[in-house]
């Protein structure tokens, strides 16, 4: 059955070496997301919420407004796609987090992003 309130979110990431420098121990991940209202209301994004633990389990919590200044309007079957990115102490890491949205009825609701890994490659045993 399909749910009035169902925003998928979907993640890739890449490594960015050219901003990175690991003699500083600072990784620089970029995250590409889209996200995808598959439910049956129409919803607009309101807020994001990160918790990024990186490879020493040092964990940055980050909430705001919007994603990137944007405050997506998503109708049944629409996505919005954007990317970010992410400066880790560690060659790994996780994100996780939720987006905030409002429905079309009134309903406010959260979106889940599953965790996904930030890692330069070759470096994960």
């Amino acid at each position: 059955m399909q749910s009035e309130h169902d925003i998928v979110v979907t993640v890739r990431t890449e490594y960015l070496s050219e901003q990175s420098v690991p003699e500083d121990d600072r990784y620089v991940f970029a995250y590409h997301i889209t996200m995808t209202n598959c439910g049956t209301v129409a919803a607009k994004l309101l807020s994001r919420h990160w918790v990024i633990t990186d490879g020493n389990e040092k964990v940055q919590e980050v909430k705001g407004e919007g994603v990137v200044g944007q405050f997506p309007y998503l109708t049944p079957g629409e996505s919005y796609d954007y990317s970010s990115g992410s400066v880790l102490e560690t060659v790994v890491g996780i994100m996780q987090g939720s987006y905030r949205f409002l429905a079309e009825d009134g309903t406010e609701f959260d979106a889940p992003i599953a965790p996904f890994t930030l890692a330069v490659p070759n470096q994960v045993h």
